[in-house]
């Protein structure tokens, strides 16, 4: 029923563990500050439509707008701007459109960027089927859990000698058992009952080694959650047959980034699945993982149901249960009723009447 899905659904991106405790610059009269960073292409936008969204809902948040484009800092190393940097200091709390990443353009990807500054070393990524929006699956519901900060997206390329190029693999002690924990503690706080732990130890015996073994230990600690380990590819076989069978996945950054986005496909890919980066010392941003899509761009076209479930994983991290429910449900309701849809959720309505849709739901509510 459409109802239990939308309590599965609150469960898991309730992101009840490790909450934030903002900073009293970022409380004013009880509305906290939130830093935006809508990206590129579609990213204002969908941006537009979740800040018209809130307002209607009347959730206590105010937007502090930030651009983000990487510059080079003393030393030339790359950096996000100081203004931007400062806004998630004092806020603690991030939301953040989709930001294109030039190929061969000197600077790093402007999202491996942000989770480096921030150390935001755990991506939580629930994918729930969503009533009304038909797909192959029906009954989706598992959380995949990446580690964000090292793996093959550490960085770390060189040329050895003309058409040899060597990327490094750097996996780490603490990174593994902090991931592990967080899945762990992910699980046992959102009424999981299993965590998997996916790699592929039997051919990167050190590096997935070492992540499957702190896995194995922060198993020890945590005998009310079911724990099994997988090799990446059979988790992909299995996934496509039966996604039922998981619930909780943790996995190394590389393996993270493809699998999600599997997850993903199953209740009808990255336009309706939210995504939430936790990090060190009470920081965590909240983002839509789908493209720019510049050939969309400017034409009212974007579907911004991804940045707003965002959102709502944002309000529930910040203890803002009910506006959170309330948002989910009008964006949920909408989705079902079929009668204002944007093309790629199989209507032909514009973004801003899908959003205005939204809106009236949420007031009705009140």
């Amino acid at each position: 029923m459409f109802g239990s899905t939308r309590r599965k659904l609150s469960q898991v991106v309730a992101q009840s563990t490790r909450r934030t405790r903002l900073s009293s610059a970022s409380l004013s009269r009880g509305i906290q500050t939130v830093t935006l960073i809508p990206g590129d292409g579609i990213g204002p936008e969908i941006s537009t439509a979740v800040m018209k969204i809130f307002e209607a809902a009347k959730a206590p948040i105010s937007w502090e707008e930030r651009n983000v484009t990487a510059i080079k800092g003393p030393g030339g190393r790359w950096m996000i701007p100081p203004d931007a940097k400062e806004s998630m200091d004092r806020s603690k709390i991030g939301l953040k459109g989709p930001l294109k990443t030039p190929i061969a353009a000197g600077h790093p990807s402007m999202n491996l960027l942000l989770r480096k500054t921030f150390d935001l070393y755990a991506n939580v990524r629930p994918c729930i089927s969503i009533e009304g929006y038909k797909t192959p699956y029906t009954d989706v519901n598992l959380v995949t859990i990446r580690e964000n900060t090292e793996g093959e997206y550490s960085g770390i390329e060189h040329v050895i000698v003309e058409g040899v190029v060597q990327s490094i693999k750097l996996i780490t002690e603490d990174a593994s058992r902090r991931i592990a924990e967080y899945a762990f503690e992910y699980a046992r706080n959102n009424q999981r009952t299993s965590v998997t732990a996916v790699h592929k130890a039997n051919i990167m015996r050190m590096s997935d080694g070492l992540f499957l073994r702190k896995c194995r230990e922060v198993a020890e600690g945590y005998k009310d959650i079911k724990f099994t380990e997988m090799y990446l590819d059979t988790v992909c076989l299995n996934m496509v047959q039966d996604p039922t069978q998981f619930d909780v996945l943790v996995m190394p950054n590389l393996y993270g980034d493809i699998l999600s986005d599997l997850c993903a496909g199953l209740i009808g890919g990255l336009g309706v699945t939210p995504s939430g980066n936790i990090g060190a010392n009470g920081v965590a941003i909240f983002e839509s993982v789908h493209g720019t899509a510049p050939d969309i761009a400017g034409l009212d076209l974007a579907n911004p149901t991804a940045l707003l479930l965002s959102a709502v994983m944002m309000l529930r991290h910040m203890g803002h249960h009910d506006y959170g429910n309330k948002i989910q449900a009008a964006c949920f309701d909408t989705i079902r009723d079929k009668k204002v849809l944007t093309g790629d959720l199989g209507g032909n309505s514009k973004c801003s009447e899908f959003t205005a849709e939204i809106c009236h739901r949420v007031q009705d509510l009140d």
